[in-house]
C-alpha cells in the first residue's frame, strides 16, 4: 500500500486539522494509502498544542516519533552561530532525525505539514517530500501574511494555494499541484478594494492591520482550500496520477508536469462553505 510519512511541527489547531483531513480520507476509502509514521519536531510536554496532536496521531495508530529541534539547537547552535548559509546545526539536526526514522521502512511520499523548519539539503534528498505554500505557482514567496500584503500592493487580480517538491533550492522545487482562485469579480472583493483605494499595505498595517477585510477575505479563500488541495493531491499519488522520480513529477503516462491543475475541482469542494459564511 502507498505509504505517507508526516512531518510537523504541531504549533496549533490547523496541524491538526490537516492531519484529520487525510486520515478521515484514508478511513473512507478516498484515499488508498496509509500514514506510516507522524515526525514531530517537539517533545511532549514543550507545547499544549503539540501534545494534542501527539495524542491525535495516537488515536489514528500513527507511530509518532518526537525529536526537540529546540533542545537540539540549545547544545549545537553556539560551535556554528558564525557561519554563513545553512546552519551546521540544522544539518545535525536532520541526520538525527533521518537516523531515528531509519527503523521505519523509506515512504512513497512525506507530506510537510506545519513544519516550521526549513528542510536542509541532506534530507530532501533521501525523501520525495512535498510541502504546501499559500500562493499560486507564479505568486508570491514569504509567509501567508507576506503573500497577502505582496497582492494587496500589487493590486493582484488572483491568488491561489500549490504544493511543491522540496529540493536543496529553498522554494524552488517543482510544483506538483495548485488551485487559483480570484480576488476581483467575486463575492465581495471589488467593494473590499474599493475600501483600500489609494492605500498601500503599509498604511493598511498602520490602520486594520490583518483585521482590514480585504486581508481576512484573501486569506479566508486561500485557508479553506489547503485542505482540499492536500488531500487531492496525496489521493493523486496514491493513485498513480502523479509520481516522483529523480526529483522531477510526472504524470500518469509518464509526461513531465509543471503541475497539477485542481482548481475547478477545488472551487467545487469549497464553495457550499464560502457561500455559507460570505
Amino acid at each position: 500500500m502507498y505509504s505517507i510519512g508526516w512531518f510537523s511541527t504541531a504549533k496549533g489547531p490547523g496541524s491538526r486539522n490537516l492531519l484529520t483531513a487525510v486520515q478521515k480520507s484514508i478511513e473512507s476509502g478516498e484515499v488508498k494509502a496509509r500514514i506510516s509514521f507522524a515526525f514531530v519536531s517537539r517533545e511532549p510536554g514543550e507545547s499544549t498544542e503539540t501534545d494534542k496532536f501527539i495524542e491525535l496521531a495516537g488515536s489514528y495508530q500513527i507511530p509518532v516519533v518526537c525529536y526537540s529541534y529546540k533542545r537540539y539547537r540549545r547544545a549545537h547552535q553556539k560551535a556554528s552561530e558564525d557561519e554563513t548559509g545553512f546552519p551546521e546545526w540544522r544539518l545535525g539536526y536532520d541526520r538525527e532525525v533521518m537516523r531515528l526514522l531509519a527503523d521505519f521502512p523509506k515512504p512513497d511520499l512525506n507530506m510537510l505539514a506545519g513544519y516550521m523548519l526549513i528542510v536542509g539539503p541532506e534530507m530532501c534528498t533521501r525523501y520525495n517530500m512535498v510541502n504546501l505554500h499559500p500562493a499560486a505557482p507564479d505568486g508570491p514567496s514569504g509567509t501567508w501574511q507576506e503573500v497577502i500584503w505582496h497582492l494587496i500592493n500589487a493590486g493582484a487580480s488572483s491568488s491561489g494555494v500549490m504544493t511543491h517538491l522540496v529540493t536543496p533550492e529553498l522554494d524552488q522545487g517543482p510544483v506538483v499541484s495548485y488551485c487559483r482562485f480570484p480576488i476581483r469579480h467575486a463575492y465581495q472583493f471589488d467593494q473590499y478594494w474599493r475600501d483600500n483605494e489609494g492605500l498601500c499595505s503599509d498604511d493598511i498595517k498602520a490602520g486594520e492591520g490583518e483585521h482590514n477585510r480585504l486581508f481576512r477575505e484573501i486569506r479566508r479563500h486561500g485557508a479553506v482550500r489547503e485542505l482540499p488541495l492536500i488531500v487531492s493531491t496525496v489521493k493523486a499519488f496514491s493513485d498513480g496520477i502523479l509520481n516522483i522520480s529523480d526529483g522531477q513529477i510526472y504524470d500518469t503516462q509518464g509526461v513531465l508536469t509543471t503541475g497539477y491543475d485542481l482548481s475547478e475541482q477545488i472551487d467545487r469542494l469549497v464553495k457550499a462553505e464560502l457561500d455559507g459564511a460570505a
